[in-house]
């Protein structure tokens, strides 16, 4: 497991944009799927965006598609979501998670088991 810590939470205006980061405490190199999980009390933890750190695998939920964007930079081992034309819905505390992959990255929390504290973003109408 390593260490994950995020950041850049906040709070916007429906229509406005976000860049959470997360760095991981040691090189995860470019077999590990990064990913970036949301929760609201009372609901399971969903998938919003993973993506192979080897390259030619990301994937998103349907409800950010188009909205936002997941990235992965070797040299600061870090992974970041950039959100924009945020909407009260996407309203949650967001997770970064990581996990050793043969190159396939599951939207699932199972499949994962290194996780951040958790950055809130609130999304005010």
């Amino acid at each position: 497991q390593v260490q994950l810590v995020e950041s850049g939470g906040g709070s916007v205006q429906a229509g406005g944009s976000l860049r959470l980061s997360c760095v991981a405490s040691e090189y995860t190199g470019s077999t590990a799927c990064m990913g970036w999980f949301r929760q609201v009390p009372g609901k399971e933890r969903e998938g919003v965006a993973a993506t192979y750190t080897g390259g030619g695998s990301t994937r998103y939920a349907d409800s950010v598609k188009g909205r936002f964007t997941i990235s992965f930079e070797h040299a600061k081992n870090t992974v970041y979501l950039q959100m924009n034309s945020l909407k009260p819905e996407d309203t949650a505390m967001y997770y970064c998670a990581a996990a050793r992959s043969a190159g396939y990255c599951f939207m699932v929390s199972s499949k994962y088991d290194s996780w951040g504290q958790g950055t809130q973003v609130t999304v005010s109408s």
